[in-house]
């Protein structure tokens, strides 16, 4: 492809930039309805397969029981059940006592710094035009329940299993390396019982326009821009780590590749109340892909897709991926959850909400040349409490008492900051 764009510059009439990527993408792939065609019918197989799978009450997110991680005796069984959904529940991830532990922790700290006297409201509007409730999530970064949950042995353990799932070595080249992960600080979400919340609609994060746009996302996705969709793995890290999102103003970005995004339980979840769904198809992002290609889409339209904003997925573009929209199971405290960096996933809608449903958000990013330059970021924010650079200069936290601090950081927290 001839597509000149940068990874650090948004093109100023984004719109023309479609319209010359269409052409050149229908160019390259020929038949682009037969080829879309034959994507469907896969994903389409795999949809009913997991709607089967519900029908019956049988588990469709994988759930790996922390004790088999910890000893290393993940079978290939179950490592091919994650690779397969995109997504896994890690069981007794920490005990439960710890997570909860944890949650009042951070609830005192909120206390402690008079949270609710200074905030001051969402920093950003990154879901854009999703529909979502009353924001629950809390701009804090730097608690100490926070940074020991994302500095443990526990942490590292699963993020070193979830990166291993990856072909990260390639052409002589490794793209990252699996057994350390950068801390990557994000908010908590604290939803109280008897909330009643709209949710948050189905998405992908890693961005939107870029993955048509840029080279490096070009190369991840060349068998898709090729034609070549049975070859398309999306397990591969070859090129990932070269991505850039564009920055655009007042809006959240991630600055790190991420094998996985992750929530870690503070509370039980209850089915029905609001959880977290996937669609378990890695691979649905050829269809995401290939979609705006069809001649039904509008020339400098992208399914909804818009300069600074997640990736929508809708009824009206994606029917058949939204069929497939799952929730986790029932979650205890101290579980977790992970899913693929490209896997479409939203927040259910919940009316007078049963219980409390607080997490704490901690991926995986594999350390890399991208994302240790972030990491020193994260240092230089952690020595002055500031809010990490992805997110909104809000730094709630700069004068706050008891938050944690460079001298608490443990050997894995010093290696996750480039430190050692």
């Amino acid at each position: 492809m001839s597509l000149t764009f940068t990874s650090e510059t948004l093109p100023a009439d984004h719109k023309a930039a479609i319209r010359q990527m269409k052409r050149e993408l229908r160019a390259q792939i020929g038949d682009v309805q037969a080829v879309f065609d034959r994507l469907s019918d896969k994903i389409a197989s795999r949809v009913a397969e997991i709607n089967a799978l519900k029908s019956k009450g049988d588990a469709v997110w994988p759930v790996i029981p922390f004790a088999d991680v910890q000893s290393g005796n993940i079978s290939p069984a179950q490592r091919e059940a994650v690779k397969r959904r995109g997504c896994a529940v890690i069981k007794g991830h920490f005990p439960r006592e710890q997570a909860l532990a944890w949650d009042n922790a951070m609830l005192d700290y909120l206390d402690l710094n008079r949270f609710d006297d200074v905030y001051k409201g969402p920093g950003d509007n990154f879901f854009g035009t999703l529909t979502a409730s009353r924001p629950e999530i809390y701009p804090i970064y730097w608690s100490h329940a926070q940074m020991e949950a994302r500095q443990s042995e526990e942490m590292a353990q699963v993020q070193s299993f979830l990166n291993r799932l990856w072909t990260f070595e390639s052409n002589g080249k490794q793209w990252f390396n699996p057994d350390v992960s950068v801390i990557y600080p994000d908010r908590i979400r604290r939803r109280p019982p008897g909330t009643t919340s709209k949710g948050l609609g189905a998405h992908t994060d890693s961005g939107a326009l870029e993955r048509w746009l840029l080279p490096a996302y070009q190369q991840v996705f060349a068998r898709v821009f090729d034609g070549n969709i049975d070859q398309y793995d999306p397990w591969n890290a070859a090129h990932r780590t070269d991505v850039e999102e564009y920055t655009v103003d007042n809006t959240t970005k991630c600055s790190v590749f991420r094998t996985f995004q992750g929530w870690t339980a503070l509370s039980d979840m209850i089915p029905d109340q609001g959880l977290l769904h996937v669609v378990p198809i890695p691979e649905a992002m050829a269809y995401i892909l290939l979609r705006p290609l069809l001649d039904d889409v509008p020339e400098d339209e992208l399914c909804g897709v818009a300069p600074g904003r997640v990736l929508p997925i809708s009824a009206q573009w994606h029917p058949l991926l939204i069929e497939a929209l799952t929730s986790i199971p029932a979650l205890e405290a101290g579980d977790s959850v992970w899913w693929h960096c490209d896997v479409i996933h939203s927040v259910a809608p919940v009316d007078d909400q049963q219980g409390w449903g607080n997490v704490m958000y901690i991926p995986a990013a594999p350390m890399c040349e991208k994302n240790l330059a972030y990491a020193k970021k994260v240092k230089a924010a952690l020595e002055t409490g500031a809010s990490p650079g992805d997110f909104p200069r809000e730094d709630y936290e700069a004068q706050w008492q008891s938050r944690f601090t460079v001298e608490d950081l443990n050997i894995h927290g010093k290696r996750a900051l480039g430190m050692a």
